[in-house]
Formats: structure tokens, sequence, C-alpha cells
């Protein structure tokens, strides 16, 4: 995993229930429910802290995971939700969420639909 940094789109609805996110796309009312490993991660994202850091002490240190497995069900997480412009990825950290000048491409990933 390389240092990526994630933050959430300001163009969404988000929702706690439970411990479950619940997330509607501004851009086209696709809605997402996250688990609770995904829902740590979602509120981890602040842009300032790289995802592996968010996975080794949030993800980690609350579910018994591995912590390669971990890393790379994160990985493909993010890019599924960055593809549905629900988060941002960075090589760096993202301090202007609206403009995230610095915004690596993502990849399609089919599993989380």
């Amino acid at each position: 995993m390389t240092n990526r940094y994630i933050a959430r789109s300001p163009e969404i609805a988000a929702r706690l229930l439970a411990d479950e996110m619940i997330i509607m796309s501004v851009r086209d009312s696709t809605l997402f429910t996250l688990n609770p490993v995904a829902t740590v991660i979602w509120q981890a994202a602040d842009g300032s802290t790289p995802l592996r850091e968010i996975v080794e002490r949030k993800v980690c240190a609350q579910f018994d995971i591995d912590p390669g497995a971990a890393c790379d069900d994160a990985e493909a997480f993010v890019a599924e939700l960055a593809s549905h412009g629900i988060l941002f990825l960075s090589d760096q950290p993202i301090r202007d969420l609206a403009t995230p000048a610095k915004a690596v491409p993502v990849e399609e990933h089919s599993w989380a639909r």
C-alpha cells in the first residue's frame, strides 16, 4: 500500500445508524451502506492521515483483522468509493476538499455494488 490520503467528498449526505454509515451521492443519488469496518475508515478520512495509518491504528485496533489483508481490502474499498465521487484520493495530504488538485486516478472495482 502506498501512502494514500483519503478525504470525504463534500457532495454527499451521510448518517450513522448503529455501527453502519449510510451515504448518498449528491451526484447521482446512489446509496451506499458501509459495514462497521468500512465505517471506521470513512470516519477517519480526514485528508491528512495516510490510509495505512488509519488501517493500522483504527481498523486493526478495533477488529481482529490481519494488517496485510486489511490494507489490501481498504485500498479496494477507497478506490471504489472514489470512483463514485464519495471519497477523494491523493498521494499527499488533501487540504482543500472542494478542489483536490492532486487526486490520484482510481480503477473501477465491482465488489462493492
